[in-house]
Formats: structure tokens, sequence, C-alpha cells
């Protein structure tokens, strides 16, 4: 990777849909040899994707929740699809400390926020009650 792939770079992160043109101008190549440089950065897995930045607000969701949860590791292999699936967690981080979970959720209401940190909660103590029966047939 040279100074021209790390301005091409660059540039995408402050426009990730400025035109191939515009990029060419910028790093004084023609667009195919841009194109042929955005293609191998890709292929690479330097540039692992774009991303579309949304006004939630617009959308309707008033409300920006940052939720920390205590995850005990062998219930990360169920939490984590759980998350995912949750329509509304914008974001999911491990993080260190007492808590191993970071989330931050959109919500057009407080009760639907509350019904959602509600059932996560719910979902956190059945792995827990799985676990605990699990623990008890290897025992017995």
């Amino acid at each position: 990777m040279d100074k021209i792939d790390k301005k091409i770079i660059t540039l995408l992160q402050q426009n990730a849909r400025m035109p191939l043109k515009a990029l060419a101008e910028n790093v004084f190549l023609s667009s195919p040899a841009v194109s042929a440089r955005i293609e191998r950065l890709e292929k690479e897995e330097i540039i692992e994707g774009y991303e579309v930045k949304i006004n939630q607000l617009k959308l309707g969701y008033h409300i920006t929740a940052f939720i920390n949860l205590e995850v005990a590791p062998v219930q990360k292999p169920d939490f984590y699809p759980f998350i995912k699936s949750c329509p509304n967690v914008v974001e999911c981080n491990c993080v260190t400390g007492n808590l191993s979970a970071s989330f931050r959720s959109s919500e057009e209401q407080v009760h639907r926020l509350c019904s959602q940190h509600l059932l996560l909660q719910e979902v956190l103590m059945l792995i827990r009650r799985c676990l605990q029966i699990i623990k008890f047939i290897k025992s017995s």
C-alpha cells in the first residue's frame, strides 16, 4: 500500500460515494487506475465495505439509549445472534470491566425501550437457567 492508496482511503472515508472521476483528480491518476486500486483494496480486505449514516430522528426514533449488560462468556454464543436480530440495536460492543456488553439502541417511545431491555434480561436469565440445567445434568 502506497501514498496514493492511503489518499484514496482517506477520500473514501470522507465520502464513500465520491465519484471515480473526483477520486482520480485528487490523486492525479486516471479513473480506470483508481478503480483498479479500489478493487485491489477491496480484494485484500483493506476496504471491508461502505456504510450509510442514518438520521434516526427523521425516521421517528427520538430516543437513543446506551445499555450496558453483564454477559457471561458461556452466554455469548446465544446472546450475540439474538442482539443482532434486534432491529433497533444500532451498535453492540464487547467491553472490559464490570460489564461485558454495551449496545446502542434507537427507539420511538420510552415504553418500547423498556420492553426491549426487559426482553434482554429475560433472554439472559433463560440462558443462565439452561446452563444451570446442563451443569446439573453433567454432575448427576
